[in-house]
């Protein structure tokens, strides 16, 4: 049997976790090789027996004094010199008379005009810019509810679950945006999305698998209340907000129809001007 080092039992005494398992099994079968631990442990507690002897108050001083001579001369780094005492008065005379010109030229030039933000446009222009994806995202689901042709003839459920859950996600949104859009006083958006809350509400409310007659009647009632080609009026209105493009176009049309036509020269008047000419 291969016995244990003294350097592996000072280290199992010190509570070192490297092979320690299998120390303890060796120690069990080993008579000897726990009576070297055994004196091991004898030697340590005798040196913890043993009193500290005090170095004193002026042990640090004369140790120091004792390397002091050894060690080289300190070579002073570059910018040691230039946080001088002197340096720094002179710096910050500088940095004085830099900041009184600044401040001298900030008052004596005229300074330009702020923009100032509109905080109800920037409003309108996040409020509009939400409500399109919104709007994007249910003609999306209203095309997938459309489009869908079951089998009748099979009898097979429709499985609308995917719907289902994306319904339930737009309809906090619809709910947010129909408020905001009250109290911003545009009526036709939210009429709008008060009919769309209802058609995602039956969506939402449906069962996962519906029969092939009762979404039929689903998408005959999606027809019938022409949800989709009300979103995507409000949609296009959306757009016309968000392209500047079009707006001065459309305020010069609606001038131009205030604007009277010139009135028509009467008959009488043109022979006037003939017989003038003649």
């Amino acid at each position: 049997m291969e016995h244990i080092k003294e350097e592996e039992l000072i280290a199992y005494h010190d509570g070192e976790p490297t092979n320690r398992e299998r120390t303890q099994e060796h120690l069990r079968a080993c008579p000897e090789c726990r009576a070297a631990l055994e004196k091991i442990e004898a030697v340590f507690a005798a040196m913890d027996s043993l009193p500290v002897p005090d170095p004193g108050e002026t042990y640090g001083q004369r140790v120091w004094a004792a390397i002091s001579p050894r060690l080289a001369e300190k070579q002073p780094h570059w910018w040691e010199s230039f946080f001088a005492p002197r340096r720094l008065v002179a710096v910050g005379a500088l940095a004085a008379i830099v900041v009184a010109a600044y401040v001298a030229g900030r008052w004596s030039k005229p300074q330009p005009p702020v923009d100032v933000i509109d905080t109800a446009k920037v409003r309108e222009r996040v409020l509009v810019v939400a409500v399109g994806d919104h709007l994007n995202k249910s003609e999306m689901l209203l095309i997938e509810l459309s489009n869908t042709q079951p089998n009748p003839a099979s009898g097979k459920l429709v499985n609308i679950s995917a719907e289902q859950h994306r319904a339930e996600d737009l309809l906090e949104e619809n709910r947010l945006y129909r408020q905001t859009a009250l109290k911003e006083g545009d009526q036709v958006m939210a009429s709008t999305l008060d009919e769309l809350e209802r058609v995602l509400l039956d969506v939402a409310n449906s069962p996962d698998q519906v029969t092939p007659a009762r979404f039929d009647a689903m998408q005959k009632k999606l027809e019938s209340r022409g949800i989709l080609f009300k979103v995507r009026v409000v949609q296009q209105g959306l757009r016309d907000r968000t392209n500047p493009a079009k707006q001065p176009a459309q305020q010069q049309q609606q001038n131009n129809s205030r604007t009277p036509a010139p009135p028509r020269p009467s008959i009488s008047q043109t022979k006037v001007k003939e017989g003038n000419r003649a």
